[in-house]
Protein backbone atom coordinates (compact mmCIF):
# COMPACT_ATOMS: atom_id res chain seq x y z
CA UNK A 1 0.00 0.00 0.00
CA UNK A 2 1.35 3.52 -1.00
CA UNK A 3 0.12 7.04 0.17
CA UNK A 4 -0.11 8.80 -3.12
CA UNK A 5 -1.25 12.20 -3.35
CA UNK A 6 -2.98 13.44 -6.91
CA UNK A 7 -3.42 17.09 -8.16
CA UNK A 8 -6.23 17.56 -10.56
CA UNK A 9 -8.50 14.60 -9.20
CA UNK A 10 -12.04 15.70 -9.50
CA UNK A 11 -12.39 15.47 -12.80
CA UNK A 12 -11.02 13.71 -16.07
CA UNK A 13 -7.69 11.79 -16.22
CA UNK A 14 -7.12 12.98 -12.61
CA UNK A 15 -10.23 11.23 -11.10
CA UNK A 16 -10.10 7.91 -12.91
CA UNK A 17 -6.65 7.74 -11.58
CA UNK A 18 -7.50 8.45 -8.46
CA UNK A 19 -10.44 5.83 -8.68
CA UNK A 20 -8.49 3.06 -10.32
CA UNK A 21 -5.35 3.53 -7.25
CA UNK A 22 -8.07 4.11 -4.41
CA UNK A 23 -9.74 0.90 -5.69
CA UNK A 24 -6.37 -1.22 -5.87
CA UNK A 25 -5.60 0.08 -2.03
CA UNK A 26 -3.60 2.49 -1.56
CA UNK A 27 -4.11 5.43 0.45
CA UNK A 28 -5.29 8.69 -1.60
CA UNK A 29 -4.63 12.31 -0.98
CA UNK A 30 -7.34 13.94 -3.52
CA UNK A 31 -5.93 17.69 -4.54
CA UNK A 32 -8.28 20.31 -6.41
CA UNK A 33 -9.98 23.73 -6.38
CA UNK A 34 -13.83 22.77 -5.86
CA UNK A 35 -14.61 21.97 -1.83
CA UNK A 36 -17.93 20.09 -3.20
CA UNK A 37 -16.36 18.14 -5.84
CA UNK A 38 -13.42 16.49 -3.69
CA UNK A 39 -16.08 16.14 -0.98
CA UNK A 40 -17.94 14.02 -3.28
CA UNK A 41 -15.04 11.86 -4.27
CA UNK A 42 -13.44 11.44 -1.02
CA UNK A 43 -17.13 9.73 -0.03
CA UNK A 44 -16.92 7.64 -3.22
CA UNK A 45 -14.12 6.37 -2.53
CA UNK A 46 -13.21 5.40 0.93
CA UNK A 47 -15.13 2.35 1.13
CA UNK A 48 -11.96 1.17 -0.40
CA UNK A 49 -9.03 2.89 1.15
CA UNK A 50 -8.34 5.77 3.58
CA UNK A 51 -8.98 8.97 2.08
CA UNK A 52 -7.80 12.66 2.72
CA UNK A 53 -8.33 15.71 0.44
CA UNK A 54 -6.94 19.14 0.16
CA UNK A 55 -8.44 22.38 -1.73
CA UNK A 56 -6.02 24.91 -3.00
CA UNK A 57 -4.91 25.93 -6.31
CA UNK A 58 -1.75 24.50 -7.68
CA UNK A 59 -0.92 28.01 -9.55
CA UNK A 60 -0.57 30.16 -6.07
CA UNK A 61 2.52 29.20 -3.99
CA UNK A 62 1.06 30.27 -0.69
CA UNK A 63 -1.89 28.30 -1.13
CA UNK A 64 0.46 24.85 -2.17
CA UNK A 65 2.67 25.44 1.01
CA UNK A 66 0.21 25.85 3.27
CA UNK A 67 -2.24 23.46 2.13
CA UNK A 68 0.38 20.34 1.82
CA UNK A 69 1.88 21.61 5.25
CA UNK A 70 -1.46 21.18 6.46
CA UNK A 71 -1.37 17.77 6.44
CA UNK A 72 -1.24 15.28 9.46
CA UNK A 73 1.99 13.63 10.44
CA UNK A 74 0.27 10.28 9.51
CA UNK A 75 -0.33 11.69 5.94
CA UNK A 76 3.44 13.59 5.35
CA UNK A 77 5.16 10.88 4.10
CA UNK A 78 4.18 10.25 0.56
CA UNK A 79 5.22 7.66 -1.66
CA UNK A 80 3.97 8.50 -5.51
CA UNK A 81 2.93 12.24 -6.82
CA UNK A 82 1.13 12.24 -9.66
CA UNK A 83 0.92 15.79 -11.52
CA UNK A 84 -1.78 15.68 -13.11
CA UNK A 85 -3.39 19.59 -12.83
CA UNK A 86 -3.01 21.56 -15.98
CA UNK A 87 -5.22 23.70 -18.42
CA UNK A 88 -5.26 24.59 -22.00
CA UNK A 89 -7.24 27.95 -23.02
CA UNK A 90 -7.91 28.98 -26.15
CA UNK A 91 -6.98 28.30 -29.70
CA UNK A 92 -5.47 31.26 -31.10
CA UNK A 93 -2.38 32.39 -33.47
CA UNK A 94 0.14 34.12 -31.12
CA UNK A 95 -0.91 37.39 -32.60
CA UNK A 96 -4.25 37.32 -31.39
CA UNK A 97 -3.64 35.41 -28.47
CA UNK A 98 -5.00 36.35 -24.66
CA UNK A 99 -2.10 36.76 -22.37
CA UNK A 100 -4.79 35.79 -19.70
CA UNK A 101 -4.77 32.57 -21.44
CA UNK A 102 -1.13 32.24 -21.66
CA UNK A 103 -0.77 32.95 -17.71
CA UNK A 104 -3.39 30.61 -17.14
CA UNK A 105 -1.02 27.43 -19.14
CA UNK A 106 1.74 28.56 -17.45
CA UNK A 107 1.40 28.92 -14.07
CA UNK A 108 -0.90 25.95 -14.45
CA UNK A 109 0.69 24.05 -16.25
CA UNK A 110 4.84 24.56 -15.70
CA UNK A 111 4.84 26.68 -12.38
CA UNK A 112 2.41 24.60 -10.34
CA UNK A 113 3.87 21.32 -11.20
CA UNK A 114 7.05 23.30 -9.99
CA UNK A 115 5.34 24.45 -6.62
CA UNK A 116 3.89 21.05 -5.54
CA UNK A 117 7.25 19.04 -6.15
CA UNK A 118 9.43 21.32 -4.92
CA UNK A 119 6.80 20.40 -1.68
CA UNK A 120 7.05 16.51 -1.70
CA UNK A 121 10.64 16.09 -3.60
CA UNK A 122 12.64 16.90 0.08
CA UNK A 123 10.56 14.01 1.89
CA UNK A 124 10.90 11.79 -0.74
CA UNK A 125 14.74 12.34 -0.92
CA UNK A 126 14.92 11.73 3.05
CA UNK A 127 13.43 8.59 2.61
CA UNK A 128 15.67 7.46 -0.33
CA UNK A 129 12.42 6.31 -1.83
CA UNK A 130 9.55 7.75 -3.68
CA UNK A 131 7.79 7.97 -7.28
CA UNK A 132 6.80 11.20 -9.42
CA UNK A 133 4.55 10.92 -12.33
CA UNK A 134 3.94 13.98 -14.56
CA UNK A 135 1.56 14.80 -16.90
CA UNK A 136 2.62 16.29 -20.48
CA UNK A 137 1.29 15.73 -23.86
CA UNK A 138 1.56 14.51 -27.51
CA UNK A 139 1.61 18.85 -28.07
CA UNK A 140 5.25 18.29 -26.22
CA UNK A 141 6.50 16.39 -29.09
CA UNK A 142 4.93 18.25 -32.33
CA UNK A 143 4.24 21.68 -31.77
CA UNK A 144 1.29 22.63 -34.04
CA UNK A 145 -0.24 25.88 -34.90
CA UNK A 146 -2.70 28.33 -32.22
CA UNK A 147 -1.53 26.16 -29.91
CA UNK A 148 2.37 27.36 -29.38
CA UNK A 149 1.85 28.57 -26.02
CA UNK A 150 -0.10 25.34 -24.69
CA UNK A 151 2.70 23.16 -26.84
CA UNK A 152 5.23 25.25 -24.69
CA UNK A 153 4.30 24.64 -21.30
CA UNK A 154 4.11 20.57 -22.29
CA UNK A 155 7.38 20.40 -23.41
CA UNK A 156 8.46 22.37 -20.19
CA UNK A 157 6.90 19.32 -18.58
CA UNK A 158 9.03 16.69 -20.75
CA UNK A 159 12.35 18.83 -19.52
CA UNK A 160 11.28 19.02 -16.29
CA UNK A 161 10.43 15.65 -15.75
CA UNK A 162 13.95 14.98 -17.63
CA UNK A 163 15.92 17.65 -14.72
CA UNK A 164 13.83 15.75 -12.09
CA UNK A 165 15.11 12.09 -13.10
CA UNK A 166 18.59 13.47 -13.46
CA UNK A 167 18.58 14.57 -9.84
CA UNK A 168 16.60 12.25 -8.31
CA UNK A 169 17.45 8.83 -9.51
CA UNK A 170 20.37 8.87 -7.02
CA UNK A 171 18.21 8.86 -4.01
CA UNK A 172 15.94 6.24 -5.36
CA UNK A 173 13.77 8.11 -6.75
CA UNK A 174 11.52 7.35 -9.86
CA UNK A 175 10.08 9.91 -12.18
CA UNK A 176 7.67 8.90 -15.13
CA UNK A 177 6.63 11.31 -17.69
CA UNK A 178 3.48 10.37 -19.67
CA UNK A 179 1.86 12.09 -22.95
CA UNK A 180 -0.96 11.09 -23.87
CA UNK A 181 -2.72 12.07 -27.51
CA UNK A 182 -6.27 12.62 -27.36
CA UNK A 183 -8.43 11.74 -24.70
CA UNK A 184 -11.72 12.54 -24.30
CA UNK A 185 -12.57 14.56 -21.32
CA UNK A 186 -13.57 17.98 -20.52
CA UNK A 187 -10.07 19.33 -21.76
CA UNK A 188 -11.31 20.81 -24.98
CA UNK A 189 -14.78 22.25 -23.22
CA UNK A 190 -12.51 24.31 -21.10
CA UNK A 191 -10.09 25.21 -24.26
CA UNK A 192 -13.46 26.28 -26.37
CA UNK A 193 -14.55 28.31 -23.26
CA UNK A 194 -17.31 26.33 -22.18
CA UNK A 195 -18.81 25.93 -26.30
CA UNK A 196 -20.06 22.69 -26.23
CA UNK A 197 -20.11 22.28 -29.91
CA UNK A 198 -16.64 23.15 -30.82
CA UNK A 199 -15.47 20.73 -27.95
CA UNK A 200 -17.72 17.55 -29.73
CA UNK A 201 -15.97 18.22 -32.80
CA UNK A 202 -12.37 17.50 -31.90
CA UNK A 203 -13.50 13.88 -30.79
CA UNK A 204 -16.16 13.17 -33.73
CA UNK A 205 -15.60 10.70 -35.97
CA UNK A 206 -12.95 8.27 -34.08
CA UNK A 207 -12.78 6.80 -31.07
CA UNK A 208 -10.54 8.69 -28.78
CA UNK A 209 -9.07 7.79 -25.77
CA UNK A 210 -10.79 7.56 -22.60
CA UNK A 211 -9.59 9.02 -18.87
CA UNK A 212 -9.50 5.60 -17.86
CA UNK A 213 -7.64 4.41 -20.25
CA UNK A 214 -4.32 6.84 -19.21
CA UNK A 215 -5.40 5.75 -15.16
CA UNK A 216 -4.69 2.42 -16.23
CA UNK A 217 -1.06 3.40 -17.82
CA UNK A 218 -0.44 5.54 -15.20
CA UNK A 219 -1.20 2.46 -12.28
CA UNK A 220 0.94 0.12 -14.81
CA UNK A 221 3.96 2.83 -13.94
CA UNK A 222 2.95 3.10 -10.37
CA UNK A 223 2.93 -0.63 -9.44
CA UNK A 224 6.28 -1.51 -11.44
CA UNK A 225 8.67 -3.18 -9.33
CA UNK A 226 11.30 -1.87 -7.75
CA UNK A 227 13.52 -1.95 -9.93
CA UNK A 228 12.08 -0.83 -12.87
CA UNK A 229 11.49 2.86 -13.84
CA UNK A 230 9.26 3.49 -16.72
CA UNK A 231 10.66 7.33 -17.67
CA UNK A 232 8.62 7.96 -20.92
CA UNK A 233 5.43 6.78 -22.22
CA UNK A 234 3.32 7.86 -25.16
CA UNK A 235 -0.03 7.21 -25.84
CA UNK A 236 -1.99 7.66 -28.60
CA UNK A 237 -5.69 6.64 -29.40
CA UNK A 238 -5.46 3.70 -32.43
CA UNK A 239 -6.45 6.97 -35.42
CA UNK A 240 -4.01 9.28 -34.23
CA UNK A 241 -0.95 8.75 -35.86
CA UNK A 242 1.08 12.24 -34.54
CA UNK A 243 -0.17 14.74 -32.88
CA UNK A 244 -1.54 16.67 -35.57
CA UNK A 245 -2.99 13.98 -37.71
CA UNK A 246 -6.18 12.15 -36.63
CA UNK A 247 -8.01 9.37 -39.03
CA UNK A 248 -12.17 10.22 -39.09
CA UNK A 249 -14.42 8.16 -40.22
Amino acid sequence: MKTILITGATSGIGKSTAELLAKQGNRMIICGRRTEALESLQSELSQYTEMFSLKFDISILKEVEEAISSLPEEWRNIDVLINNAGNAHGLDPLSAGKTEDWDSMIDGNVKGLLYVSKMIIPGMKERNSGHIVNISSVAARQTYANGVVYCATKKAVDVISDGMRLELTEFGIKVTNIQPGAVETDFSLVRFKGNSEKASAVYAGYAALKAEDIADAIAYCVNAPKHVMVSDMTIYPSAQSEPRTIYRK
